[in-house]
């Protein structure tokens, strides 16, 4: 129980932090509704015959262009979010204190964790619910227990990879430049506004390789085609695979980066 309490007491800091700035949330509902009218409008520009045979879910290019804006918009939080909470604790003077507590490094990276996937959760339910509204983005057919596993498992999987991030940025004290280079690749060889298949062959390989062509295939089907979970099994232990490599390892790095620098003296330089 003791690193459940641990992670709380993480989620409801930033909660309160957050709490103190309530113009940012209402400026992301606002800013949920222009992008996903920006969608729309785009999609009617782009949408064709020729478009839609190639995505792999019946529908417009509308719903399949914002499902894959949306989980970017996960993948990113997940590649960002431990950097931001070790620049945050640096810059307040509290990382030495916080490294230096009984908490488990697994415990402390997963409550830092929370606060931001949830409120990210709460804006991409709020791009959805715009959709819908508005703009007529499909629910009805959606298995919400498959699209909730998922989001799970793509989450851990992205996490390692934002935890070997958190790592590099504590020991060069520079933000990792190879972050932005994969989230970039991702972004055209994963899916997000065009179906792979449209890609050249060797583009295609690298898509496969990606986790997050798996991920987003399986979220789309889950969200717009209502696949039934023995179909998006195959997705999901893919991503559990990467998970179960990754993120260990990411954790590993991780705590000898801590011991690291504390060694050097160099823990809390900027």
């Amino acid at each position: 129980m003791r690193p459940l309490r641990e992670m709380w007491l993480y989620f409801w800091r930033d909660l309160m932090i957050a709490n103190t700035y309530r113009s940012p949330f209402i400026l992301d509902a606002i800013q949920a509704l222009f992008g996903a009218a920006m969608f729309f409008y785009a999609a009617q520009f782009v949408d064709s015959p020729q478009l839609r045979s190639a995505m792999p879910q019946p529908g417009s290019y509308f719903a399949f262009a914002l499902v894959g804006f949306v989980f970017f918009d996960y993948l990113s939080v997940a590649m960002d979010t431990f950097d931001q909470s070790l620049m945050e604790a640096r810059d307040s003077g509290t990382l030495e204190h916080v490294l230096v507590t009984q908490t488990s490094l697994p415990v402390m990276l997963a409550g830092s964790a929370i606060y931001p996937f949830l409120i990210t959760t709460v804006r991409i339910a709020i791009y959805i619910l715009w959709g819908a509204l508005l703009f007529h983005f499909p629910l009805r057919d959606a298995n919400w227990p498959g699209v909730i596993v998922v989001l799970a498992a793509s989450l851990l999987s992205f996490s390692g990879l934002g935890i070997l991030s958190a790592s590099y940025l504590l020991l060069f004290k520079r933000g990792n430049p190879a972050k932005w280079l994969l989230i970039g690749l991702w972004g055209v060889a994963g899916g997000m506004l065009f179906p792979v298949t449209i890609l050249p062959d060797w583009l295609q390989l690298i898509a496969r390789l990606n986790p997050m062509t798996h991920a987003l295939n399986a979220m789309r089907a889950a969200l717009l085609g209502g696949a039934a979970f023995s179909d998006l099994l195959p997705a999901i232990e893919i991503l559990l695979l990467f998970t179960l490599v990754l993120l260990p390892i990411s954790v590993l790095v991780f705590s000898w980066t801590v011991r690291r620098t504390k060694i050097t003296g160099t823990l809390s330089h900027r």
